[in-house]
């Protein structure tokens, strides 16, 4: 049985709700045959949400880590290739911090790339009918503090887990006149149940060999 964590953020920048929480919920409260889920929610606040994940791993003793986040204006659902070792906030996070080229790791390597099959991922969430691509950038915000802090919690500390980052476009009720782009949260888990299934059973040196790269 793959024990999996998958998290997602509190609300943030005045909203009340945070898709990736609400998809992270959904999923464990009704995960995919032969694996164990367990949610949990992350603040959004730099430091603080590597804290907590770190807390939560040593709690479940997962196999694999699954943290979203959400990204307003996205299409649909991103799966991460990599997190990069700076935080340069737009806005405060929920204590207000807003570092500026600041390491999310001090002396820590550039960047850290999933272990995750991201492109495996991906042909499992359009599989299940769901709209996702392959990103290669997680922003500067909490949400690649997350990723980085992740890719460095697995080879400092939990060299047994594989683990990555996925992005969740915004809720239908966060967008009431139409001019972004939403997902439906029970549709979002749909799509990572699927995306946890492939990942169960596909190492990340064997993902696909399929063109998702980027030309801007």
């Amino acid at each position: 049985m793959t024990r999996v964590l998958i998290t997602g953020f509190a609300p943030f920048d005045g909203a009340k709700i945070n898709p990736s929480w609400q998809a992270a919920s959904l999923v464990a409260a009704e995960p995919p045959t032969g694996l164990t889920v367990t949610a949990a929610e992350l603040p959004c606040v730099f430091g603080k949400s590597i804290d907590s994940l770190r807390e939560s791993i040593r709690a479940t003793s997962p196999d694999v880590v699954l943290c979203l986040g959400q990204a307003g204006g996205r299409l649909g659902v991103t799966v991460e290739r990599v997190g990069i070792n700076v935080d340069d906030a737009r806005i405060p996070d929920n204590a207000g911090n807003q570092p500026i080229d600041e390491p999310v790791v001090p002396g820590g390597p550039s960047a850290y790339f999933s272990t995750l099959p991201v492109k495996a991922c991906v042909a499992a969430l359009r599989a299940a009918g769901v709209p996702a691509a392959v990103s290669n950038t997680a922003g500067t915000f909490v949400c690649n503090h997350v990723t980085y802090g992740l890719g460095h919690l697995i080879a400092t500390e939990f060299p047994h887990v594989r683990g990555g980052f996925v992005h969740v476009p915004w809720a239908p009720e966060q967008v009431t006149d139409g001019t972004a782009p939403t997902l439906e949260p029970a549709t979002v888990a749909h799509g990572l149940r699927a995306l946890l299934l492939a990942v169960a059973h596909t190492p990340a040196e064997h993902d696909l060999r399929v063109t998702e790269g980027a030309t801007h």
